[in-house]
C-alpha cells in the first residue's frame, strides 16, 4: 500500500461544530487568544485558563465526527493512511483512524507544569489545586503559543515519506506546522482540500479541492483512486 500522509487543522472540524480562534478578530469564544492559550496568560490567570478548556473539553464531548472524518477513515481500505492534526479534539479517532499524530496536543489529556512529557488522561475537570505525582499544578496537555511544538519532527519524517500528501482545512499560517508541505517529496501528488484554498508558492505536483472538508474529502476519495 501506499504510504497517505494527511495534515488536518480546524477546517476539518469546524463542521462538527467546533469553533476556532480563526473564527473572529483573533477571540476564542470570545476570549482574546493570548489569555488563554499563552503560558504567560495560564501564569496570570490560571483559572480562567483551566474553566476555558474545561468548557473546550464539553464541547468536543458534545459533537460527532462529520463525513471527512468518516471517508478519511475508510481511506485505510486502500492507502497506508497517517493523520498529522493541529486539532485537540479526538474525532479522528472516533471516525476509526487509528494512525493519529497530534501536534497541538490533546484536550482529553492533561499534563503537569513541570514536566510536558508527563500526562495523563482527563473526561472531566481540571481545577486550580489539582496536583500531578511531582506535585506541580496539572494543566491542559495542550501546546500553547510562544511553546515548542515537541511533535513537529516526527511529522516532518512522516511527510518526508509520503508517497501522497494531502493538506485538509487548515490556513497554513500557524507555524510551524504551516511548514509541513515543504517536507513532501517533490515528485510525490500532493492535494489541498479547503473551502478557501490558501495561498501556497509554487508546489508540484499541486491539486486544489476547493470545498468544504466533508463534501472535499469525498471528491479526493475519488481522485485518489487513480494511485492507488
Amino acid at each position: 500500500m501506499k504510504n497517505l500522509v494527511v495534515l488536518t487543522g480546524a477546517g476539518i472540524s469546524a463542521e462538527s461544530g467546533l469553533k476556532t480562534f480563526r473564527d473572529s478578530d483573533g477571540l476564542w469564544e470570545g476570549y482574546n487568544v493570548y489569555e488563554v492559550a499563552t503560558p504567560r496568560g495560564f501564569t496570570a490567570n490560571p483559572g480562567l485558563v483551566l474553566d476555558f478548556y474545561n468548557q473546550r473539553r464539553k464541547d468536543v464531548a458534545a459533537v460527532l465526527p462529520n463525513a471527512a472524518h468518516v471517508g478519511l477513515a475508510a481511506l485505510v481500505e486502500h492507502f497506508d493512511v497517517q493523520i498529522i492534526t493541529q486539532n485537540i479534539d479526538d474525532l479522528h479517532e472516533r471516525a476509526g483512524s487509528t494512525n493519529v499524530l497530534h501536534l497541538h496536543g490533546e484536550i482529553f489529556k492533561m499534563r503537569s507544569v513541570k514536566n510536558p512529557l508527563k500526562s495523563y488522561p482527563i473526561l472531566g475537570d481540571i481545577n486550580v489545586g489539582d496536583l500531578a505525582e511531582d506535585g506541580s499544578q496539572l494543566r491542559p496537555y495542550i501546546v500553547w503559543f510562544e511553546e515548542e511544538v515537541p511533535m513537529i519532527e516526527p511529522a516532518a519524517a512522516l511527510v518526508s515519506e509520503a508517497d501522497i500528501f494531502v493538506v485538509i482545512g487548515t490556513s497554513l499560517q500557524v507555524y510551524p506546522a504551516a511548514g509541513l508541505l515543504q517536507y513532501a517529496p517533490r515528485q510525490c501528488p500532493k492535494f489541498i482540500v479547503d473551502k478557501k484554498i490558501p495561498t501556497t508558492n509554487a508546489y508540484p505536483n499541486l491539486t486544489k479541492i476547493e470545498l468544504p472538508a466533508s463534501e472535499g474529502v469525498k471528491v479526493l476519495a475519488e481522485q485518489l483512486m487513480a494511485f492507488k
